[in-house]
């Protein structure tokens, strides 16, 4: 199987939250087979391999389903 993205670059960063205090996630930026270009936003506890691969596998078909639509 293909590999359905490849991560361009992690930016860890922090936010205040009114309910939550001082968060800190890293928002990891990545690229479909298909060529669509996208970001998502994982809070810090689930920052590794195991648990942020599956959240970005997910984003990325949606996009490339939605490439799909257009040829």
């Amino acid at each position: 199987m293909a590999k359905e993205f490849e991560v361009i670059s992690i930016d860890e960063l922090t936010r205040v939250s009114d309910t939550r205090g001082l968060e800190r996630f890293s928002r990891i930026k990545a690229r479909t087979k298909g060529g669509a270009v996208f970001t998502v936003d994982v809070d810090e506890p689930d920052t590794t391999p195991e648990k942020s691969a599956p959240i970005l596998l997910k984003r990325a078909k949606e996009l490339d389903a939605i490439l799909k639509l257009e040829g």
